[in-house]
């Protein structure tokens, strides 16, 4: 496969469709051909938080299913689905979104291990920014790596994809550490391009059938999209989904760090695409997050304002709102901030501006659609 992307069309989550789709995609890849008897493998799904497959928030249980199988026919029997949520990491939680999600009911009909024990450990590496990841026990153990993300946009790095899904190897709510370790969206695409080269998954399969778009992770809205996409070069596949939701790479914060590191170019060549390959377009339409917007908008001030121009793309910055009327008062909001400026006032969230980082986990998490994404200013702007 080497950076090649096989694109699939598939309407639905029929699962014999999903098996002949996945097989083929086996098939073609020199990295499946190493699975034999005695290995580990683990498959990281997305498994955000605790959503029903219909919602396009979480990977497919067919999906994950079929991917079972094509391991299994390759004579390895020790298999493991594992994933962290964006919250709080427990075995209790991670039983729930594995009952809701469907996955947990196909790990345990097709003979694999559905991950709930919660542990993990260190794992150095080379990185520019960082050099050591806790890591959830499934994946410092593997042998091969096979990461199955959903095709979603994202209200911080427009693209979620094969190489966002990784950050789900991170244990709970040391993912919010980060966040706040590395608040400016330049600095964390730099920690997960650090992350994705420690990791390198050996194959990728994005799960397209039902995708997502608007104000994603989880807040956006399901978009039939019809395909599977697979490569062993996960960040040529991310490329390929800029494609196809029309997003130029150098505006997701991790594919521009990426391309300046060399390990992408600027732009998936259709060449590359095999399989379905006229499937390779642009998707009319698809709505991608109210964050993205272009903030170098200085060239619409008259000369004499330009100096002004930095403080006003400052106020006019996307950011957090909570609808008070939606919100239940739950906490998740509260619990998953980084900065911790979030709390409950009559049994309802308030967020402190001030000290916000935009970091949009407050919007990831929310179970109810509470926080939305507000542009100050947008209008005015025209962003």
């Amino acid at each position: 496969m080497e950076h090649t992307v096989y694109f699939r069309r598939q309407p639905d989550y029929d699962q014999q469709a999903m098996d002949q789709a996945v097989e083929a995609f086996f098939a073609a890849s020199p990295a499946a051909a190493r699975l034999k008897d005695g290995m580990r493998v683990t498959i990281k799904p997305n498994l955000l938080a605790k959503h029903a497959p219909e919602k396009g928030v979480t990977t497919h249980p067919a999906l994950v299913r079929a991917v079972i199988r094509a391991v299994k026919r390759r004579g390895v029997s020790a298999i493991t689905v594992a994933d962290s949520p964006g919250g709080v990491y427990t075995p209790a939680i991670m039983k729930s979104i594995g009952q809701v999600s469907g996955i947990a009911q196909v790990c345990q009909e097709e003979g694999a291990v559905f991950y709930t024990d919660c542990q993990f450990g260190p794992r150095s590496c080379q990185g520019e920014l960082v050099h050591q990841f806790n890591l959830i026990q499934p994946v410092l153990e593997a042998d091969f790596l096979i990461d199955l993300p959903k095709m979603k946009t994202h209200v911080m790095t427009t693209v979620t994809a094969g190489v966002k899904n990784l950050f789900g190897t991170i244990p709970g709510l040391q993912k919010a550490e980060l966040h706040m370790r590395f608040p400016d969206k330049k600095r964390f695409g730099r920690m997960l391009t650090d992350l994705c080269c420690l990791l390198q998954p050996d194959l990728t399969i994005l799960d397209a059938v039902t995708a997502m778009e608007g104000d994603g992770p989880a807040g956006g809205r399901p978009r039939q999209v019809g395909l599977l996409l697979a490569s062993e070069d996960v960040w040529s596949l991310d490329l390929a989904v800029c494609t196809l939701m029309g997003v130029k790479p150098q505006r997701v914060p991790y594919l521009a760090v990426g391309i300046r590191a060399g390990l992408c170019p600027e732009v998936f060549d259709p060449q590359l695409a095999r399989g379905d390959a006229d499937a390779l377009a642009p998707i009319a339409g698809y709505q991608l997050p109210s964050s993205y917007v272009q903030m170098d908008f200085s060239n619409r001030f008259p000369k004499p304002l330009r100096w002004a121009a930095p403080t006003v793309v400052k106020l006019a910055a996307p950011r957090p709102r909570i609808r008070r009327a939606k919100c239940i008062g739950c906490g998740k909001c509260a619990e998953i901030c980084p900065q911790k400026t979030i709390h409950l006032q009559d049994k309802k969230a308030r967020i402190d501006p001030a000290h916000c980082i935009r970091c949009f986990c407050c919007h990831e998490m929310c179970p109810v659609k509470a926080i939305d994404v507000y542009r100050p200013l947008g209008a005015l702007f025209n962003l």
